[in-house]
């Protein structure tokens, strides 16, 4: 998430009249497995501790070695890592926080299998 992903959402809302904002993720996101992984590599490096709290937050439901490895931790932070950006949208936009309080806009997570094209929404209460 950063100020043009919010302003194109902003946009896209509160201008263009969309109603839905999805933030999916996938357990084979190269950018999951690098923060894992603490890959550090130029202006990557800046991408991936956005995702660090996500980390951060799996390490404690999951415990074990700390590797792109472990695929219940890379689960783990890829779950963490949406409900993570659902919540950045919310306290990061004022202009979307009060159209998805006003019932304006819906705002949902879930984790895409794309071996399988299966996707699982989250449950949460911000929605």
């Amino acid at each position: 998430m950063n100020d043009d992903i919010l302003g194109s959402l902003e946009f896209a809302c509160k201008v263009v009249g969309a109603k839905l904002i999805a933030v999916v993720g996938h357990p084979s996101c190269g950018a999951v497995n690098g923060a894992v992984d603490k890959v550090e590599l130029g202006n990557l490096t800046g991408l991936l501790q956005r995702i660090e709290p996500a980390v951060v937050e799996a390490d404690k439901q999951v415990k074990g070695e700390r590797t792109s490895e472990d695929a219940a931790l890379v689960a783990a932070v890829t779950v963490d890592n949406v409900l993570l950006q659902m919540k950045n949208i919310r306290e990061k936009s004022p202009i979307l926080k009060e159209m998805l309080d006003k019932g304006q806009i819906a705002l949902v997570g879930s984790v895409q299998d794309l071996a399988t094209g299966k996707v699982t929404f989250l449950n949460t209460d911000e929605n």
